[in-house]
């Protein structure tokens, strides 16, 4: 039977893996034709292909999204949606104001919105961990970092849920539309305070940089609430659940091994699925010819989980050496964020382990993923727990 594999396909979106299986032994490169990009689906081939930027283009944005795929991806993706040079520049401006230092600073602040999220939703017993926590830390972190202030917090967190309001087709709903306008007018208003102002915060380190505009600093800005905010939050999400279905690995997160906890879940349930990128180049896979100018969409889920890598790859292993994952990319895109992610979630399951039960339960009834291509998690995720 011929594999068939769309991101958009409701049974694929629930369990993808078997399918990635089947692609990794049956069409390593496959084409969707319908949706008109091609798959590659290997370790070897996905982190070769992440880190050849000369081959794979970033120009026409991550996204598989037909309504983000283009050359405008960089108004809202910043510099994950360029090559260099320019790339390059933009990259270099914005890490300066998010150094490692700037990053671990952080931890006091992270621990302590973590603490009063856990509390609130421990304080019902039963809750959606998806909603209440997950997603509540890192986008309140976020606003922390950017000097939004604690009254327009659950603002940010309305217009960001409708930014990830998907239809089957990919398209952005009409909602979504007004939330990027939302958002993106808030932020200009606190750019603007800022560069009349200045403060300790995020946004007061970039409008420092004379080679950042506005507009750069807007588009950064919407790369870190979503590409950030949703990662730690399906990261966070995975490791509930997973450690819920392994009691054995359970007991071992609940006993401290919170790193080997964090790391096999962002292995084992990537929240960054895949990534887009644009052939600069006639190139041959697997005796087929991909024309130039085609979308190749890059699997990094089914990378996390090849044979050839990753031994016994569908076993949830917290003792898993997972030093060859490629959870948050490679090469000159790999994730700016992704030190913030770690430490977000290294805090939160610590401060979870510490407030309630490992006996807790899952509705796997009442579970609901995530329905667009890029990112792969669950956005409700009820539980009830009892406290430690």
């Amino acid at each position: 039977m011929e594999v068939f594999y769309s991101p958009y396909d409701p049974a694929t979106n629930d369990e993808p893996y078997s399918v990635y299986a089947r692609l990794r032994a049956q069409a390593p490169l496959y084409h969707n034709a319908g949706l008109d990009f091609w798959a590659l689906s290997r370790h070897a081939d996905v982190s070769a292909a992440l880190t050849d930027s000369a081959l794979l283009s970033s120009d026409h944005g991550p996204m598989l999204d037909p309504g983000a795929w283009g050359t405008h991806a960089r108004r809202f993706l910043s510099f994950v949606a360029m090559d260099p040079p320019e790339h390059t520049r933009m990259r270099a401006a914005i890490s300066r104001g998010f150094t490692p230092r700037r990053v671990a600073a952080l931890e006091p602040m992270i621990r302590e919105i973590a603490r009063e999220h856990i509390e609130e939703a421990v304080e019902r017993e039963t809750f959606d961990f998806a909603r209440d926590i997950a997603a509540k830390l890192p986008l309140d972190v976020i606003s922390e970092l950017v000097g939004v202030p604690p009254s327009y917090r659950a603002g940010v967190r309305r217009d960001f849920s409708s930014v990830l309001a998907y239809d089957p087709e990919g398209k952005m709903a009409e909602d979504g539309l007004k939330g990027i306008v939302s958002l993106g007018d808030y932020y200009r208003s606190i750019i603007a305070e800022r560069r009349a102002a200045p403060g300790d915060d995020l946004v007061s380190a970039l409008v420092a940089d004379d080679e950042l505009t506005d507009e750069d600093i807007v588009a950064f800005l919407f790369l870190l609430i979503g590409a950030g905010a949703e990662t730690t939050t399906h990261l966070l999400s995975a490791a509930w659940y997973w450690a819920w279905r392994n009691p054995a690995q359970r007991a071992a997160a609940f006993g401290g091994a919170i790193t080997g906890w964090m790391e096999e879940s962002l292995r084992y349930d990537t929240p960054a699925h895949g990534v887009a990128r644009r052939l600069t180049r006639d190139t041959e896979w697997y005796g087929t010819r991909v024309p130039e100018g085609a979308k190749v969409w890059l699997l990094i889920g089914s990378a996390n989980r090849d044979e050839d890598v990753f031994a016994h790859p569908d076993v949830y292993d917290l003792t898993r050496d997972t030093g060859r994952a490629i959870s948050f990319g490679a090469g000159r895109h790999y994730c700016l964020g992704g030190p913030l992610a770690r430490l977000e979630g290294r805090v939160a399951l610590e401060e979870l382990t510490k407030a309630v039960s490992p006996d807790y339960d899952i509705d796997e009834t009442g579970i609901r993923r995530t329905a667009h291509g890029n990112v792969r998690g669950m956005v409700n995720l009820p539980t009830t727990v009892k406290r430690a």
